[in-house]
């Protein structure tokens, strides 16, 4: 226990006081920060080259000039589109709009000429076609003689509230929108860090096999001491630094609002809401209507009705075991890596496979968290520790959570042990290709 005390001190030290190390944990989330700030700023930016558009009516449908936006100029006009055309190429407007004639007067489209040797931009072209489709729009319900106030009333927002028949239960219709969200990240924190340390003890154990420093150490502990020490060691900072990027990427979450100014926030929800809408009526997307700080707050309310007492140690638990399995795996396929790096690639294969096709699993369960797929993939050992945390905001049966972590611990002890048969072996032979072939033989070798 003393040596891999020493191995698991050595492989944590000699990270976490690495500079590379430092300015990553700090970084990082400052990084993030910075991207909430740009993405705030950049939501609410307009083209800024103005253009003056000049309408040509011919349907008799515009009664009233469209409303200038900072970056758009509407005039209404009777001009010929001719003269207009050489208005354009003097410089006077920058385009003509030519509104034609409704061909069918119950039609949903309707196809309107801008003439310009300057194209418009995404955005500038979707305020304009809000415009005109507007404008139609009043054209029509004047012509049919309708109730502008009474259609705006056909208008309702359905929101459908959970009522619980037996018990208490607090959840609202945010509940689920809230689960999916939190489980999609955990999901995400979970696939990255399999990734991110896992290919850090990969890298640990070909960088002291290529360079022979393993053959010093190898005759001081045994190689499945060295395997479990590279393990727990890179583990430890994995979650030393997952706690500082939680620690400061929450509190940046927070700051950066509060830098923001006020109106900046409402302007940014107001064009998120409204992208929202556009790709809810173009994309037949779920309706989703969080009107501002009333739902905001209540956003926050169903934060704090989750039952963190469980979800986090669950969490850890799944975060821990299956870090150890895949981690496991890479320390045996990186002890069997000479200097090809083909070679290493090839092998790494089959373990990324399983974790691609859970992260893709886990975008599925959240949607449908009780669905077949969802309660069979959260019990099989090399999905299980990226689909069950994903459930766990939505309250999966406890027996499933105890079958999901018996099943994976088994295959913990199981995996660990054969990748210590194989790293045994692996981490002193060099100059041989291997295959997997090979590497079923290694299991056999005696010690």
């Amino acid at each position: 226990m003393n040596k891999l005390w020493l191995i698991i001190k050595r492989e944590y030290m000699t990270r976490i006081t690495k500079r590379a190390f430092i300015l990553g944990t700090f970084l990082t989330p400052l990084g993030i920060g910075l991207l909430i700030f740009v993405n705030v700023k950049l939501s609410m930016y307009k083209d800024d080259n103005v253009k003056t558009i000049a309408i040509l009516d011919q349907s008799g449908m515009i009664h009233k000039k469209p409303a200038n936006e900072s970056n758009l100029k509407f005039t209404l006009t009777t001009e010929s589109l001719d003269t207009l055309k050489q208005q354009v190429l003097r410089g006077q407007y920058s385009g003509v709009l030519v509104v034609p004639p409704l061909k069918d007067f119950v039609s949903k489209r309707h196809t309107i000429d801008y003439f310009s040797d300057d194209k418009l931009s995404v955005d500038m072209s979707d305020d304009v076609q809000s415009k005109i489709s507007d404008a139609i729009k009043s054209y029509k319900i004047d012509s049919l003689r309708l109730d502008t106030a009474k259609l705006q009333a056909l208008n309702t927002k359905i929101r459908v509230e959970p009522r619980p028949i037996k018990g208490k239960d607090n959840a609202s219709s945010l509940t689920s929108l809230v689960a999916m969200g939190l489980g999609v990240v955990m999901g995400f924190i979970m696939y990255i860090s399999v990734f991110i340390y896992g290919m850090m003890v990969y890298r640990s154990v070909t960088e002291e096999k290529t360079s022979r420093i393993v053959e010093v150490m190898i005759s001081s502990v045994r190689p499945f001491q060295l395997m479990m020490g590279k393990i727990i060691g890179v583990g430890a900072v994995g979650l030393t630094q997952l706690i500082v990027w939680v620690i400061l990427i929450g509190g940046i979450s927070v700051a950066v609002p509060l830098v923001m100014k006020s109106g900046d926030v409402d302007k940014m929800a107001q064009t998120q809401q409204a992208k929202m809408q556009n790709m809810q009526g173009t994309a037949n997307m779920p309706a989703m209507d969080l009107e501002g700080k009333n739902d905001a707050a209540q956003v926050l309310l169903e934060f704090q009705r989750m039952d963190w007492w469980t979800i986090l140690p669950v969490f850890v638990l799944f975060f821990l075991l299956g870090y150890v399995l895949y981690s496991a795996l890479f320390a045996a396929v990186g002890s069997a890596v000479g200097d090809d790096v083909g070679e290493g690639q090839a092998l790494t294969m089959p373990i990324t496979i399983p974790v691609i096709l859970a992260i893709y699993i886990m975008l599925a369960a959240v949607r449908a968290p009780d669905s077949s797929l969802a309660v069979w993939s959260s019990m099989f050992p090399l999905f299980s520790p990226i689909v069950m945390p994903a459930r766990l905001p939505f309250h999966p049966p406890a027996w499933q959570i105890i079958v999901s972590l018996l099943l994976l611990i088994l295959t913990v002890v199981a995996l660990v042990w054969l990748a210590g048969r194989i790293y045994r072996v692996g981490i002193l032979m060099y100059g041989k290709k291997v295959t997997f072939k090979e590497l079923g033989k290694w299991l056999f070798y005696k010690d």
